[in-house]
């Protein structure tokens, strides 16, 4: 079996990594990013219905600016953002799947949300009728590739990618270290992360959703599947 290597930051590197593990594949941690809070000021509360969150890391890293706002509930992404918000005191009026922009397009018109992200976001769009402001709450740094990751990445390796950051990251690292494309699969959390991986990769393929159950389940196969025999 084709290892896996985990790049996010942590300590959603340590959970990816033990949960590949626990599907039977040869997982190794290496965090490429490190999570860092950035200084804000939270807005009067009383100005908007929601907050819009796509990450853990904002109730990790918001710091005292989240104090204020406990009283608006939370428009989450996923399980694990859902769980942190809970976690910080928060009510989850929604999870959602599939990406912010979904969790957006259902909300109602009239709703006035503040949207909390880290420095690196993706645009969204919102409904008519929907205002959406934004604070930037934390930023997440890249990290130099260290020695253990560059030797795995020199042999077929499956690498899971949770952000397009992440993926330029990755690529840039690879170029500055000589280390060839080809052997490399990129097992990308959604398409516009598999397109900013760029090309020479040996596989990029993306989630059937965006979700870590379907990457994970995506890097299974490409961890299963034999690699080309070299002439």
């Amino acid at each position: 079996m084709i290892p896996l290597a985990v790049i996010r930051p942590e300590p959603g590197n340590s959970a990816t990594a033990t949960a590949a593990q626990a599907a039977g594949m040869t997982a190794q941690a290496h965090p490429l990013f490190r999570i860092e809070p950035r200084e804000w000021i939270a807005p009067d509360p009383a100005a908007y219905d929601c907050l819009l969150v796509g990450s853990a890391n904002v109730f990790r890293h918001g710091g005292a600016g989240l104090e204020g706002l406990r009283a608006l509930p939370v428009l989450a992404v996923g399980g694990a953002t859902s769980q942190a918000a809970r976690e910080a005191g928060f009510t989850v009026a929604a999870a959602g799947s599939g990406g912010l922009q979904k969790v957006l397009d259902a909300v109602e018109s009239g709703t006035r949300l503040l949207r909390l992200a880290g420095e690196e976001r993706i645009a969204l769009a919102p409904p008519r009728g929907v205002t959406l402001n934004e604070r930037v709450v934390y930023a997440s740094r890249p990290l130099p590739m260290p020695e253990g990751l560059a030797a795995l990445l020199r042999h077929p390796c499956v690498v899971l990618l949770h952000s397009a950051e992440a993926a330029q990251h990755l690529a840039s690292e690879c170029d500055r270290l000589a280390i060839a494309r080809t052997p490399l699969r990129l097992a990308a959390l959604g398409p516009r992360i598999a397109r900013a991986a760029g090309e020479g990769w040996g596989v990029v393929a993306a989630a059937a959703q965006m979700d870590d159950a379907a990457l994970l389940a995506l890097a299974q196969h490409l961890c299963q599947t034999a690699p080309p025999k070299e002439d």
